[in-house]
């Protein structure tokens, strides 16, 4: 059961990673509802396991979800960047469009 839930959030994390790198759509209402219900899952698994118990196999895809959070994170992190930089760019046009030269200063007079 807990290693059904470690490759289902595993292939949430990872089909996000993809699609953002590719830069295709992504429903991120369905992407982050998709991570919310997998973290309550294993927490709720995760209550009455002893860490030092897990066998190798758990293990081995706990380092790899580790793995791909961490690069998750990485491009989530670029993909907000990016779309910050795009806003501040919209909404400097928007205040040169709208400014009528008034109050900027004049070079060369």
């Amino acid at each position: 059961m807990l290693l059904d839930s470690l490759k289902r959030l595993e292939a949430t994390i990872e089909a996000e990673t993809e699609a953002l790198l590719a830069r295709r759509a992504v429903d991120h209402e369905a992407v982050n509802r998709l991570k919310s219900q997998s973290l309550l899952e294993l927490t709720r698994l995760s209550r009455g396991i002893d860490p030092g118990m897990l066998d190798a196999v758990a293990a081995i895809h706990l380092a790899r979800l580790r793995d791909k959070l961490a690069r998750n994170q990485e491009v989530v992190a670029m993909h907000l960047r990016a779309a910050e930089e795009i806003g501040e760019t919209v909404a400097a046009a928007e205040r040169e469009a709208e400014s009528d030269g008034t109050y900027t200063a004049r070079i060369g007079r």
